[in-house]
């Protein structure tokens, strides 16, 4: 059964950060007939519903028991963002249930009705980077992540490469994405969003100490993605159907968290204090000390427009703060 043209845009994770940005973003296309997909809980997560324009929402669970029976029509597209993004959850059965068989069957279901499927993968699939942050399809059964939320990525994006799927869908694999609407994520939250509580409340920005003795403290260098260029990416795959594959989506410049801070800081006017923080025991076996994406094969694709610098997305991302909390 063909997707119908009029058949409705599924976003999970539509409550959630990249997934409510990315319902937006829809919206000021002009686009309504959209079907959010999400579990909210007791949390501020449904916040981030308000002023979105969709046709229905599912609980997640709802979704999946429908496309089992084959009860819904055909949807034009799937964005599929919905997942247990805690890389701290412990719990391998229920990521593997959550985030690697959910995604299983919503790619066979895309398939079989012919919708444009787009799926979240992670950086977290690179593990130390002990090989590098290439994309391409030879590199990546060779990955091995450090926490199981990364697994459950990885043990996807092996699945469809050796069934051969990612030459009919898109999976990205989003690297430090930060922006509006993550307030709901507790300790999940971007660096950005918890310096700026921290600068308005002490005046200071805590950052961990560095364990790896080639980095300095503060040095540890992350690729930081602003929310609206990551949305920018899976617009761009939505529309255009015949590129297809695993992508980075990532600027492809590491920068460190005191850059990170420091742009904080200017965009607060305030001047910059930092206040040293020993790593969790829990973390130091698990850390990131350097992600930077490859990006030749996404634009390869076709993917030509810039990332937002690092200072000018986080000055923008204080001023929605700003207003946001008054």
């Amino acid at each position: 059964m063909p997707p119908s043209p009029k058949g409705p845009i599924i976003v999970t994770g539509g409550a959630g950060f990249i997934g409510s940005n990315t319902v937006l973003a829809l919206n000021e296309r002009g686009e309504e007939n959209i079907l959010a997909i999400d579990r909210l809980g007791t949390g501020e997560k449904w916040k981030n519903l308000r002023g979105l324009r969709f046709d229905d929402y599912l609980d997640k669970d709802d979704l999946i028991a429908r496309v089992r029976q084959r009860q819904l029509p055909p949807p034009r597209a799937i964005i599929h963002l919905g997942a247990c993004s805690s890389t701290t959850e412990r719990d391998a059965d229920y990521l593997i249930h959550n985030n690697t068989i959910y995604t299983k069957e919503l790619c066979e279901w895309a398939l079989e009705t012919g919708a444009r499927l787009i799926v979240a993968s992670s950086a977290a699939t690179y593990g130390d980077g002990a090989l590098g942050y290439s994309d391409e399809d030879s590199v990546t059964p060779r990955l091995r992540p450090l926490n199981m939320y990364g697994y459950s990525k990885q043990v996807f994006d092996e699945w469809a490469l050796r069934h051969g799927l990612y030459e009919r869908i898109v999976g990205l694999k989003f690297f430090n994405v930060f922006g509006p609407r993550e307030h709901h994520k507790g300790e999940m939250r971007s660096v950005v969003h918890k310096a700026y509580g921290e600068v308005l409340a002490t005046g200071r920005i805590s950052l961990f100490r560095s364990g790896h003795p080639e980095y300095r403290d503060g040095e540890q260098k992350r690729d930081f993605v602003y929310v609206k260029d990551a949305v920018r990416v899976i617009l761009s795959f939505l529309d255009n159907p015949d590129r297809n594959g695993l992508f980075n989506c990532g600027t492809g410049k590491a920068r460190t968290w005191l850059d990170l801070a420091h742009a904080v800081f200017a965009a607060l006017g305030r001047p910059p204090q930092v206040n040293w923080i020993d790593m969790p025991e829990h973390l130091a076996d698990r850390y990131q000390y350097f992600t930077e994406a490859e990006t030749a094969k996404l634009r390869r694709a076709g993917y030509t427009e810039p990332f937002t610098p690092l200072e000018d997305a986080v000055a923008d991302y204080v001023d929605y703060l700003r207003k946001e909390e008054g």
